[in-house]
């Protein structure tokens, strides 16, 4: 039975991959009496006095919304929102397993951007962050720049941010190794949607030539005098945006004529293989970092960029060496920032996080075949979690200020008891094994 099989029959024997449980002791229905009426209206009134207390007397401080409209679901496409929902299931349960973070995986039928944010503003008071997800581009930018605006809690779109953060963090081990210089590097990113439009964003502000990098779409080079450019300005000001800067030499083409001295190749574009050739790695310079990260087959095969001349492959499988997976960000970037009780998460914050995850990797011994880490390796969870934390403090965007040592504690706390909770509703038999494994 394959991957694919498997997850409908469990899906169909456990009814969803995540429940609610009580947090707090329950021994009679007195106790009602504490934590409903009468006892919670004076909890009310303290929020009604403070509205931050929230925070303080809710599990408000522990709880995002995976909210999703379903238009651009990976790999498959525009579902629906109720399609979507498995999808946003499977990422409240990689929140809550690996960051500790208590996750609602919420699908909504809001066709335009303005009825979605409209909806992601109605929710805010209920949550401590907001997890965008799946939702097609240019709509996506435009719904995470008014959203991130607009609330006064953390708005990440994963799709966009989390990919950019995972990508910075193993292209700056894979720059070490190859001993390549931030600012000489030469970029191409095939592929022009959420993803690399991010990913060249974040490369910027971590101190990347931008008119040394080349984004390539399926029209070929983006360059400032492209003839769609006004189009482009129109329907997507974040891609006309990205042309002007990027490209300062003007190159014109498609991607052979892209690669061409490149040191880097970021594929973020169509499920592979055979979408970059071993003939496009040749023309690259010698020894590139090629990162090809479509899933669930990448744009060329590991071991034909490496008998190419690649140095260094990273895709977005668990199956293959560097695997550049989201869930090495996500979940420790909304642990770190909903522990400070952040009002935002800053492109700096998130620096931080690939920083630190990159400095996790390098401690243990960068080699070709391991330049980040995985996602086994639980202990790097609280380390970016309280990068995360310290940088939104001394940034003054925390509502309690916490320092990195303080944050490392707590974020090991939080992350450890979760995992043993699941485990021990496991060895106790709660949550059932599947019958094949009885």
């Amino acid at each position: 039975m394959d991957l694919g099989e498997l997850a409908v029959k469990y899906s169909r024997l456990y009814g969803g991959k995540v429940e609610v449980h009580p947090k707090v002791p329950i021994k009679g229905l007195q106790d009602f009496a504490i934590w409903y009426t009468p006892g919670v209206a004076e909890v009310c009134r303290e929020i009604v006095k403070d509205r931050d207390e929230a925070f303080s007397l809710t599990n408000r401080w522990n709880t995002i919304a995976v909210i999703t409209n379903g238009t651009r679901v990976l790999g498959l496409g525009n579902i629906g929102p109720e399609a979507a929902l498995p999808v946003m299931e499977g990422k409240a349960l990689i929140f809550k397993y690996l960051g500790g973070v208590d996750a609602i995986p919420i699908t909504v039928k809001a066709d335009t951007p303005e009825h979605f944010i409209q909806v992601a503003k109605a929710l805010e008071p209920t949550f401590g962050g907001l997890n965008l997800e799946d939702i097609q581009s240019p709509d996506c930018f435009y719904i995470l720049e008014r959203l991130m605006a607009d609330l006064e809690i953390p708005v990440w779109h994963d799709d966009q941010l989390g990919t950019a953060a995972s990508t910075l963090a193993a292209l700056i081990n894979a720059l070490k190794l190859t001993g390549r210089s931030t600012r000489d590097t030469r970029i191409v990113l095939l592929g022009a949607g959420a993803a690399n439009i991010a990913t060249s964003i974040l490369l910027e502000k971590y101190g990347l030539d931008p008119g040394k990098m080349i984004l390539v779409d399926r029209g070929g080079i983006l360059h400032s005098e492209r003839e769609d450019m006004d189009t482009m300005m129109i329907k997507n000001r974040w891609k006309y945006e990205i042309a002007i800067k990027t490209n300062r030499e003007k190159v014109k083409g498609g991607l052979k004529e892209a690669l061409a001295g490149a040191d880097v190749l970021i594929a973020a574009s169509t499920p592979g293989p055979g979408v970059v050739k071993p003939e496009d790695i040749e023309l690259m310079e010698k020894d590139p970092i090629v990162f090809a990260l479509a899933n669930p087959v990448p744009e060329i095969w590991p071991w034909e960029a490496k008998r190419a001349g690649a140095a260094i492959v990273a895709t977005g499988r668990s199956d293959f060496p560097n695997q550049v997976n989201n869930s090495l960000i996500f979940p420790s970037v909304f642990r770190g920032a909903l522990d400070c009780h952040a009002r935002r998460i800053s492109y700096e914050a998130m620096i931080a996080a690939s920083v630190e995850l990159a400095r996790f990797a390098e401690e243990k011994g960068l080699t070709a075949n391991y330049i980040i880490p995985t996602m086994e390796e639980w202990s790097v969870y609280p380390l970016v979690a309280a990068a995360v934390a310290d940088t939104l403090s001394r940034q003054g965007v925390a509502r309690r200020k916490t320092s990195y040592r303080e944050e490392l504690e707590r974020a090991g706390e939080i992350i450890s008891r979760s995992r043993k909770i699941l485990s021990t509703l496991i060895d106790s038999r709660i949550v059932e094994p599947p019958a094949s494994e009885v």
